[in-house]
């Protein structure tokens, strides 16, 4: 597993939201109500960008087919057409005064 630097924290608001690639990942970083989330960027269903979807509460609703989603954990809440998995969630590691994301094998 490698570290990646993602944000410096004096940076991140609620609101915040930026997309990163690295490697073959493309990652989703969001801050809301101080709680950071790392999801993949792509809906699941059909690789729909993420980057413009709806927030409600702490479910993600995607702008395409509104497929929802849970940002704690990428559950799969609710399907407009067939079912799809859930998000994926990456653990968000903290160092100094930045945060990241342990990637690899």
């Amino acid at each position: 597993m490698r570290y990646y630097s993602l944000e410096k924290l004096i940076n991140l608001y609620d609101g915040y939201r930026k997309v990163f690639k690295i490697d073959d990942a493309q990652l989703m970083l969001l801050q809301l109500d101080g709680q950071h989330y790392l999801i993949e960027s792509n809906c699941p269903h059909r690789a729909w960008p993420l980057d413009t979807s709806d927030i409600r509460g702490e479910n993600l609703v995607c702008p395409k087919h509104h497929y929802r989603f849970d940002l704690r954990s990428g559950e799969l809440l609710h399907a407009t057409e067939e079912p799809c998995r859930g998000l994926r969630c990456y653990e968000v590691v903290y160092r100094d005064n930045e945060l990241g994301v342990m990637l690899g094998d």
